[in-house]
């Protein structure tokens, strides 16, 4: 069926089916949010924070299989999906800020908190900052800083490198679109070839709308350069630092066929959280809660059980 222009219903693939979307105004600036359909008002709140370059449809999957457990809202992060910019910075810290605000005028009780890659970086900060407000913590490939450079750090120390960063990105997208859409689903995605067809539609029809907003790529070379800077810290100012802090339970999920963040970090993870368990599959890219949902919805049943 369709309602106000939000796909749902038994007939439409859970991949690609569209929560109901709606607009918060928040640090000055007007926040997509998505909810979780058909989820009772009396369940435990939960909050999903996408990573950079991604949109609150990252987890639709995810969410819908979780509407018996959570009422959770997944915004678009000010840059992102079908969000503005921020009048300012759009790093980590600035996205933290927009999500406790958000999060203080949605909610009156603890959440369960998710992240993936730069979303992860923002829901560590967020839950070291507000460990009252946090129940839970389930971080998919977070980008917490790793000691060995990699073909993506260079990426990102060039997307952050004033001046370069924008050129980079505008050349990037001078490249014919079909070549950049398969490099950018080799990039993401751990086996391209076991997602539905569905899926991979989705991600081709949100590339193309992204390619037409006027704030683009500004945003992206922001985020880059916060990630980049985040790596740089002294160590009682790092990510590490935070995640030390954190107590409430964590669950950490990394992907083996991971080209953004490498799993090997996995170990120093569970090491630093006091209260972790890690999920490691094989198989997955860079967005488990994509390519394994079921995977990803069990072990944070498990989680909070």
């Amino acid at each position: 069926m369709e309602s106000n222009g939000v796909v749902t219903g038994a007939a439409v693939p859970i991949g690609v089916q569209e929560w109901p979307a709606r607009t918060v105004p928040v640090a000055g600036v007007d926040l997509l949010v998505r909810d979780i359909p058909d989820a009772a008002k009396d369940l435990p709140p939960a909050l999903f924070v996408h990573g950079l370059g991604g949109s609150s449809l990252n987890w639709t999957t995810l969410g819908l299989l979780l509407n018996d457990t959570v009422r959770g809202i997944a915004p678009d992060l000010p840059g992102f999906g079908r969000t503005p910019p921020l009048p300012g910075l759009g790093g980590i810290n600035q996205q933290a800020d927009v999500l406790e605000e958000l999060m203080d005028s949605e909610f009156d009780q603890p959440l369960h908190l998710f992240g993936n890659s730069m979303g992860g970086a923002v829901a560590v900060t967020l839950a070291a900052r507000r460990p009252d407000r946090v129940k839970s913590l389930t971080l998919i490939s977070p980008a917490l800083p790793h000691p060995r450079a990699s073909v993506t750090t260079l990426w990102f120390l060039a997307l952050a490198t004033p001046r370069l960063g924008s050129t980079v990105l505008d050349r990037s997208r001078r490249i014919p679109f079909d070549r950049r859409l398969k490099a950018s689903i080799s990039m993401i995605y751990g086996n391209p070839g076991a997602l539905p067809p569905e899926v991979l539609e989705a991600h081709e029809a949100e590339l193309r709308r992204r390619d037409a907003e006027a704030w683009e790529p500004l945003p992206t070379v922001e985020g880059a350069r916060s990630l980049v800077r985040s790596s740089l810290a002294p160590p009682r100012r790092s990510l590490w630092a935070d995640a030390a802090r954190i107590t409430c339970p964590v669950l950490l999920i990394y992907g083996g066929r991971d080209r953004l963040v490498d799993a090997r970090i996995r170990t120093k993870a569970q090491r630093v959280f006091p209260n972790a368990r890690s999920l490691y599959l094989p198989q997955s890219g860079h967005v488990a809660q994509m390519e394994h949902p079921q995977e990803v919805e069990r072990a944070f049943r498990q989680l909070i059980s």
